[in-house]
C-alpha cells in the first residue's frame, strides 16, 4: 500500500543508488535506512541478521514494522509474535495493537481480540481500547451492515499503485497512480515500498456503471518528480486542492531533520491546464497536512495531519475557507472521530457526510473505511463501519461516492486485485445504518414444555417501569421492539394460566438485543379452586406477599412481578373485582401510619389499573395503618427488620 496512508513523519526520500554495507556496519545501516522509512532495504539487512541466529526485541520490531507499515500485515505476524511472546515484559503496548491488527489481516479474529485485550488492560485509556471494549460484537454488527454495496467491473488499474479516487464536476474521475513513475523520472522509486513516483490521472466516468475509460494523466504543472496525489475540486471544477511532497517552484523542503514531509495545493483551471500552484497558508515543513476534502459549499476544507495537537498517528481536521480564499484555524475533529491511530483520507459528500479510513475504530483489519453523519453546530455522529465488500480484511481507504448515481469508488489493497493497491467501483443498493437503531426481539415460550406461546403479551417498560410499547407474539411465537440507543429498558411477558416473566436489558451498542422469555404455568388457576367473596387472590394464586420499603410508597422492583399477576388474572375474568388494603407495620405514630397506607393502597391501585388497562371501578381500596397486624410486632414490642416487614404488606380480597 503506498506511503500516503501513514503519518510516521512519512518520508519522502528518493533511492537513487545502493550503499555496499559491510558486515560489521549492518544493524547500524539498516537503523539508518529503518528511520528514513526506507523500509525495502532495511528489511533485506534486518532478514539476513535474522537468519544469522540473533534475536533481541528491537529487531523484531522493526522486522514487524518494515511488513506493517508496506501493508504487508500477515508477513509481520511472526516477527510480532516472537516480539509478545520473548519480550512480553519489556514492550510498548502499541506493538499489541499491531499484532492485533496484523491477526485480523488474516481473519484470525478471536486472536485478534485476546490481543486486544491485554491491550486494554496494560493501556487503560487508550480509545482504541475503549472501543474495543464497548463494542465487543462488532462482528455481529458488521454482518448488519454489510451488504449495502455491490461491486462492479473496473479495468484502468495497473500493475503499480492506483488509488485516492476523486469526482470533478466534468464527469471525471481522478486519481493518483505510479503507472507513469513520477513526471520525467520514470526509473525513479520511492524507498518506502520501491513503488515509481505518484502522478495525478482523469478518466472519464460512465454513469451507467461506473466504467471508466482509458486514463490521461492531468494537463498543466500539477504533476511533478515528486508524489500527487488525493485530490478534492471545487463545485464549478475550477479550483483544485491536492496533495504533494513538500515541493514547489522546483524547490524541495524539508522538516530539521532533513525528512521530507507532505503539504497540500492549491492549483487553478486554464485552457484546460492546471496551473497557479500555491502552497496553503497553514502548511509546515514540521508536519504533514494531506488528502484535502472540500465541503459542498467550498466553505470547509477537511484533511489529515499529524500536527503537534494530533492524538494519534494522524487525525482528522477542518478548516473553513473565506470568501476571499484566507483560512481560519485548523480545529481537530475530536475523540469522537479521532483515535491513537490512523484517521486519513476523509470525503465529504454532498448531503455532509463524512467518510474516513481508519485503523482506530474497530473493523475487520487495517484501515477500514467509516461513515459519520453531520449534526448540529458542526459536530458529527459515532463513525459507523460501511461493511463488506468495501471493507475487508486489508486495507481499505479512500471511498468517493456520487450520491445521486450511488456509484462510488475506493481502494483496496486486498488479494485479487492487479497491483499494489487498485480501485474498485461499487453500486450502494442499500441505505447504511447511520444511527444507533437498536432493536430486541426473541421468542416466548411455555419453560416446562418449551413449546412457544402464541398470543402472549410482551411489554416493553422503561428502568421505572412505565409501558413505552406493547405487543402479542406472532404464530411462531415472536416479538420485536425498536430501542432507542443508551437507554435501559424492560421486557416483560405475560399470558393467560402463566406467572409473567421479565428481563432487564440497556441498548448501549449499535446492535440488537435477543431475549426469549419463558413463562412458568401457574399453580393452579381461578377456575380450579373454590372462589368466595372475602378471599385473598394473592394467596389463591400463590403470590409472594407484596411488600414495601420502610416508610415509602412506591412498587418495588419484585412487587411489580406479582402484582402482574393480579393484572392477568383480572384479564382472564372479566367479571373479578378486588379490594386492595395495605397495611403497615407500627413503627411511627398511628395518624402517620393510616397515611402512610393510604399512600400506598393508591400507589398499588394506580399501577394495577394504569399498568394493567383495568377499569377503575374493578379496582377498590384503602389503608388500615397498623390497625391488622400479623404478629406480635405492636407497639414497643422488640422486633427484628424481617419481622416487622411482614406488616408492611398488601392483600388483595375478591369482591366479586
Amino acid at each position: 500500500m503506498n506511503f500516503t496512508k501513514y503519518f510516521i513523519n512519512i518520508s519522502l526520500s528518493i533511492l537513487l543508488s545502493g550503499i555496499a554495507f559491510s558486515q560489521e556496519k549492518r544493524m547500524a545501516k539498516a537503523d539508518e535506512s529503518f528511520n528514513r522509512y526506507a523500509f525495502v532495504d532495511a528489511r533485506k539487512i534486518y532478514l539476513q541478521v535474522a537468519e544469522s541466529g540473533y534475536e533481541s526485541a528491537d529487531l523484531f520490531k522493526k522486522l514487524g514494522d518494515s511488513y506493517y507499515f508496506n501493508a504487508r500485515l500477515e508477513d509481520a505476524i511472526p516477527w510480532y509474535e516472537k516480539l509478545t511472546t520473548k519480550y512480553a515484559d519489556d514492550i510498548d503496548p502499541e506493538y499489541l495493537f499491531r499484532y492485533s491488527q496484523s491477526l485480523k489481516s488474516i481473519q484470525r479474529y478471536e486472536e485478534a481480540d485476546k490481543i486486544m485485550e491485554q491491550f486494554n488492560t496494560i493501556t487503560g485509556n487508550d480509545q482504541r481500547a475503549e472501543f474495543f471494549m464497548n463494542t465487543r460484537d462488532y462482528l455481529k454488527f458488521i454482518e448488519m451492515q454489510s451488504g449495502k454495496f455491490r461491486l462492479l467491473k473496473l479495468s484502468i488499474n495497473s500493475k503499480y499503485s492506483d488509488y485516492a479516487p476523486s469526482f470533478n464536476n466534468q464527469g471525471e474521475l481522478i486519481f493518483a497512480s505510479s503507472r507513469g513513475g513520477g513526471s520525467g523520472m520514470s526509473k525513479v522509486v520511492h524507498e518506502w515500498d520501491e513503488m515509481p513516483f505518484l502522478d495525478l490521472f482523469s478518466s472519464t466516468i460512465i454513469e451507467s456503471n461506473g466504467i471508466l475509460q482509458t486514463p490521461k494523466k492531468l494537463k498543466g504543472k500539477i504533476n511533478t518528480k515528486f508524489h500527487e496525489s488525493s485530490t478534492s475540486f471545487s463545485s464549478d471544477g475550477q479550483t483544485v486542492y491536492f496533495t504533494r511532497n513538500n515541493y514547489l517552484k522546483r524547490k524541495l523542503g524539508s522538516n530539521v531533520e532533513g525528512t521530507i514531509l507532505l503539504k497540500i495545493y492549491r492549483a487553478t483551471l486554464e485552457n484546460d491546464k492546471w496551473t497557479n500552484i500555491e502552497e496553503l497558508s497553514f502548511n509546515s515543513n514540521e508536519y504533514s497536512i494531506a488528502h484535502p476534502a472540500l465541503s459542498a459549499d467550498g466553505t470547509k476544507l477537511y484533511f489529515a495531519s499529524d500536527m503537534p495537537d494530533s492524538r494519534g498517528l494522524s487525525d482528522l481536521y477542518v478548516i473553513d475557507i473565506h470568501e476571499d480564499g484566507t483560512f481560519g484555524e485548523p480545529k481537530n475533529l475530536g475523540d469522537k472521530i479521532n483515535t491513537e491511530g490512523r484517521e486519513t483520507f476523509p470525503y465529504v459528500s454532498d448531503s455532509g457526510r463524512l467518510y474516513f479510513a481508519s485503523d482506530g475504530h474497530i473493523g475487520l483489519g487495517g484501515l477500514d473505511i467509516f461513515v459519520t453523519v453531520p449534526e448540529e453546530f458542526g459536530e458529527f455522529s459515532i463513525p459507523y463501519n460501511v461493511g463488506k465488500p468495501v471493507n475487508s480484511s486489508e486495507d481499505d481507504f479512500t471511498f468517493v461516492l456520487n450520491e445521486n448515481t450511488k456509484i462510488g469508488y475506493f481502494s483496496s489493497n486486498r488479494a485479487g486485485g492487479k497491483g499494489n493497491d487498485d480501485i474498485y467501483s461499487f453500486k450502494q443498493t442499500e441505505e447504511l445504518i447511520t444511527k444507533c437503531n437498536q432493536y430486541v426481539e426473541g421468542v416466548v415460550t411455555d419453560a416446562s414444555s418449551r413449546g412457544v406461546l402464541v398470543d402472549a403479551e410482551v411489554f416493553l417498560l422503561d428502568d421505572t417501569n412505565n409501558e413505552l410499547q406493547r405487543t402479542v407474539t406472532d404464530s411462531k411465537g415472536r416479538y420485536r421492539f425498536d430501542l432507542e440507543c443508551d437507554t435501559s429498558y424492560i421486557v416483560r411477558a405475560n399470558k393467560i394460566g402463566y406467572g409473567p416473566t421479565e428481563a432487564l436489558l440497556t441498548a448501549n451498542n449499535v446492535l440488537e438485543h435477543k431475549h426469549d422469555l419463558a413463562l412458568q404455568l401457574s399453580k393452579g388457576g381461578l377456575a380450579e379452586k373454590e372462589v368466595k367473596p372475602g378471599d385473598d387472590l394473592a394467596k389463591l394464586l400463590d403470590l409472594e406477599i407484596i411488600y414495601f420499603d420502610l416508610d415509602k410508597s412506591f412498587i418495588r422492583p419484585d412487587a411489580e412481578i406479582e402484582l402482574q399477576k393480579i393484572i392477568a388474572t383480572l384479564n382472564e375474568y372479566p367479571d373479578l373485582k378486588i379490594d386492595v388494603r395495605s397495611h403497615t407495620d407500627s413503627r411511627a405514630d398511628d395518624d402517620y401510619n393510616m397515611y402512610l397506607s393510604e399512600r400506598r393502597a393508591k400507589s398499588t391501585i394506580k399501577y394495577i389499573v394504569e399498568k394493567g388497562k383495568i377499569d377503575r371501578y374493578r379496582v377498590t381500596g384503602r389503608g388500615y395503618g397498623e390497625t391488622a397486624l400479623i404478629n406480635k410486632c405492636a407497639d414497643g414490642v422488640p422486633c427484628s427488620d424481617n419481622e416487622h416487614q411482614l406488616n408492611r404488606r398488601s392483600e388483595f380480597i375478591i369482591l366479586q
